[in-house]
C-alpha cells in the first residue's frame, strides 16, 4: 500500500495518508515527533477494522442501535462480518463500512494536498449496507501548520443521502503524562447514554471546560456543537487544537485512562441517527459538506 507523505511548507509538520487502506490518516508529526496515537497499527486496521491514527467512520459513527435501519424512505438491514460491518462487545454494528476499504481512488495530489474519492454505487457489497448512491471524497491539505480535512457527499441517485458519518483523531502528547494534559471544550449539550453506548434520550447542558485530564475517562456524546467550535489537548509546551469547521453539530469525547490518547470527534450527527432521525442529507444536486481541521 502506497502511503502519501504531506508536508507543511512553511513548518516542520507532516502528515501521512494511506488511500488502499480506507484513506486513513496514519501520522501527524511535527519535527519527527508522532501526535497521532499508533494504537495496534495500521495492520489491524485493515484486517480487523482496529482503528489508530485518524479513520474515517462512515457511513455512521459510532455504533446503531438495531441490525434494521429505516431513513430517507429506504429500509436496509446490516450484517455484523458481511459487507464490511463489524460489531462491538455487545454486538452493535460500529464505525460503518470502510475500515480499511481498498478501492478509494486518488484524484488529486501534491506536496501538500491530497484528493480521493470513493463511488458507493459502483460497489454492491457497499450499497448491501447503505443503499444511497452517491460519491464520497476526502480532501486533506497541510498549510501553516494545520491539517485540514473536507469531505463532500453527492447524491449521484434520486434519493438523499443521510449523512451520519465522522471522524476518529487519535490525539497525543508524546514526552508529558496523560494525567497532565490539559483537555478543552466549548459550551456543549451532554446526551446520556445507556450500558450499550447508545443515547437514551435524556440530555443536559455541558459548560465551557479548561481542565486537568487527570485520571478521568471519557466515552460521552454531546451536541449543539456550533461551526468553527475549538477542542483542544495541551501539555509541556504543545497544543494540538481540532477546529468543527462546519457540519459536525455532534462530537464524543473519547480518553480511555488505559491508553495514552484523546480523541474529540467530528460527527454529522450523534450515535444512532440513522435509526433515530436529526440528520441532515446530501440531496441530488446539492451535494453536502463538511469540514475540520487539526493546527499543531
Amino acid at each position: 500500500m502506497r502511503v502519501v507523505t504531506l508536508r507543511d511548507p512553511a513548518s516542520s509538520v507532516a502528515a501521512e495518508f494511506v488511500p488502499e487502506a480506507g484513506m486513513i490518516g496514519t501520522s501527524l508529526s511535527d519535527a519527527g515527533v508522532e501526535l497521532l496515537g499508533q494504537r495496534r497499527g495500521l495492520d489491524a486496521y485493515v484486517t480487523a477494522g482496529k482503528t489508530m491514527g485518524i479513520p474515517i467512520l462512515y457511513p455512521w459513527a459510532n455504533r446503531l442501535g438495531e441490525n434494521t435501519y429505516t431513513a430517507e424512505g429506504v429500509t436496509a438491514t446490516v450484517t455484523p462480518g458481511e459487507n464490511g460491518v463489524r460489531a462491538d462487545p455487545n454486538g452493535l454494528p460500529i464505525h460503518g463500512v470502510l475500515a480499511g476499504y481498498p478501492r478509494w481512488r486518488v484524484t488529486a495530489e501534491s506536496d501538500d494536498e491530497l484528493t480521493a474519492e470513493l463511488d458507493f454505487a459502483a460497489d454492491p457489497q457497499l450499497l448491501a449496507s447503505f443503499p444511497y448512491p452517491h460519491v464520497l471524497a476526502v480532501a486533506v491539505r497541510l498549510a501553516e501548520r494545520t491539517l485540514t480535512v473536507r469531505t463532500t457527499v453527492s447524491a449521484t441517485g434520486d434519493t438523499a443521502v443521510p449523512l451520519c458519518f465522522g471522524f476518529h483523531p487519535y490525539l497525543r502528547l508524546p514526552g508529558v503524562a496523560r494525567g497532565e494534559w490539559v483537555i478543552q471544550t466549548p459550551p456543549l449539550r451532554h446526551l446520556l447514554l445507556d450500558g450499550r453506548g447508545l443515547p437514551t434520550g435524556a440530555s443536559g447542558p455541558a459548560p465551557a471546560r479548561e481542565e486537568v485530564l487527570g485520571d478521568k475517562a471519557f466515552d460521552d456524546a454531546y451536541d449543539q456543537v456550533p461551526d468553527g467550535a475549538v477542542f483542544a489537548v495541551s501539555g509541556g509546551g504543545r497544543r494540538l487544537e481540532v477546529r468543527f469547521e462546519r457540519g459536525y453539530p455532534a462530537t464524543q469525547i473519547f480518553a480511555p485512562t488505559a491508553e495514552q490518547i484523546v480523541c474529540f470527534e467530528p460527527m454529522t450527527a450523534p450515535t444512532d441517527a440513522l435509526r433515530r432521525g436529526g440528520y441532515r442529507c446530501a440531496r441530488p444536486g446539492e451535494p453536502a459538506v463538511a469540514q475540520f481541521s487539526i493546527r499543531v
